[in-house]
């Protein structure tokens, strides 16, 4: 069984329950790091060739804009093909209740028919929102099982959590 871990990360100034801090590697990156030392994956990080502002408002009102307009911000680059993987962890921050726009550039270019999305959402409280809905309308064909909610402060303590709910989904 193939399976690619595909993530949207932010690093730069982010929340974390309350303040602002400034981090090198994002929530969702760090968690897929945790994934990486527990199965076998490739893994493709979704990138936007505009990224949003390093400063966390900013950057938030970029997002809900984006969000507002549905908009599909262009990528930095896409994968050729994702036929080879049966199934895809998806792992994204949770924007104004759902996936990063980004993300739904990312699912749209691709037919899911057959595959298996796990969604993993980094939050500060939020949880998954509605993004596990909304992937079921981007990522067509997709099986869809239940999402892990990470927050975003305790991404670096995740691994216990993650391994959990990897085995619960039968990936270990």
């Amino acid at each position: 069984m193939a399976v690619l871990v595909a993530f949207f990360s932010r690093a730069d100034e982010n929340y974390f329950g309350g303040a602002m801090r400034y981090i090198e590697v994002g929530n969702t990156e760090i968690v897929c790091g945790k994934i990486s030392e527990l199965i076998e994956a490739d893994t493709f990080k979704i990138e936007m060739k505009q990224p949003y502002s390093a400063q966390y408002m900013t950057c938030i009102e970029e997002a809900k804009k984006d969000l507002k307009e549905n908009a599909r911000p262009e990528l930095v680059s896409m994968m050729d093909s994702i036929d080879k993987y049966n199934t895809i962890i998806l792992a994204y921050p949770n924007y104004w209740g759902t996936i990063p726009m980004a993300v739904a550039t990312f699912l749209e270019a691709y037919d899911f028919t057959g595959k298996t999305i796990l969604p993993l959402c980094t939050n500060e409280g939020s949880g998954m929102g509605s993004s596990e809905s909304d992937i079921r309308k981007y990522a067509k064909g997709a099986s869809l099982k239940k999402g892990l909610p990470i927050t975003g402060s305790q991404a670096a303590n995740s691994k216990a959590t993650v391994e959990k709910w990897l085995k619960n989904s039968g990936i270990m």
